[in-house]
């Protein structure tokens, strides 16, 4: 299949899935996804006045943290309902639809980008890297943060076995690139080098997903996600009945007081464009 074709396939898949769940989204992932905010905004070194593109910003969440540090903010994203619940979230960010791998900015226009789980969903992720740093002003910094391997990131290590066990993890979804192919340290800094950076950095952020109950993984993976939910979506029924009891069943081991605390780390990739 052209490159072209399966771009636009990729990313028609991947927008369309986010107009459908971004208050399902908000209300299972936020509170996961913003443990990596701060310190995505401190390698970036994001302080009062600085301009900053939130780029894939979904409901909002660093453009709404960066503009409580006094960052000058702008913020994009592809999908109209995400823009919508982010302009509730934060009304004084100037936010607008875009693409990630064609930003309508010119040059040198910011002094930080940020990705915060975002280039898992492009389909090609090396061209939105390229394009951060071409909108970055000299010494400005780009940082992107993406989960860990899944036997790290355990919600997703959790789901992906029971499907291997009792489904098919290999279903008809638009083609893209892995979804954990940036997981891997050695590939974000040959990443960031290869669009031009320079001195990458590379952390682990440790992140607990907190969930009220043991089937509250499999709902939220099917329910608030858009790759995840299609691989689900493509089981036979009675292989998804056996794949959400093992997932509840897995997920019941790690149960606390509270409810339950799965481990979903992310990596948190930064540069500088010299």
């Amino acid at each position: 299949m052209d490159r072209t074709v399966e771009r636009n396939a990729f990313r028609s898949f991947e927008r369309a899935g986010w107009q459908r769940v971004f208050e399902d989204y908000h209300e299972a992932f936020a509170g996961l996804t913003v443990q990596a905010v701060n310190p995505l905004l401190d390698v970036l070194r994001a302080a009062p006045g600085r301009l900053l593109l939130d780029v894939a910003t979904g409901p909002g969440y660093v453009a709404s943290a960066a503009r409580k540090r006094g960052v000058r903010v702008t913020a994009v994203d592809f999908a109209r309902a995400m823009l919508t619940r982010a302009r509730d979230q934060c009304p004084v960010v100037a936010f607008c639809e875009a693409d990630a791998e064609d930003l309508p900015f010119a040059t040198a226009s910011f002094d930080a980008v940020a990705m915060n789980f975002g280039l898992l969903h492009l389909g090609e992720p090396e061209r939105a890297i390229a394009e951060a740093f071409r909108v970055l002003a000299r010494g400005g910094r780009f940082g992107f943060t993406v989960w860990c391997e899944p036997r790290e990131a355990v919600g997703f290590g959790l789901v992906l076995d029971a499907v291997q066990r009792y489904g098919e993890l290999n279903v008809p979804l638009p083609p893209a690139p892995p979804f954990f192919h940036f997981s891997d340290r050695e590939i974000c800094i040959e990443a960031l080098l290869e669009a031009g950076f320079v001195l990458p950095e590379i952390q682990r952020i440790p992140q607990i997903w907190r969930l009220t109950s043991p089937g509250a993984l499999f709902d939220a993976m099917r329910g608030a996600t858009v790759r995840t939910a299609g691989m689900l979506r493509a089981q036979e029924p009675q292989a998804l009945e056996a794949i959400a009891n093992a997932v509840s069943e897995a997920t019941a081991a790690y149960r606390v007081a509270s409810g339950i605390e799965l481990p979903m780390p992310a990596v948190l990739a930064s540069a500088m464009k010299s």
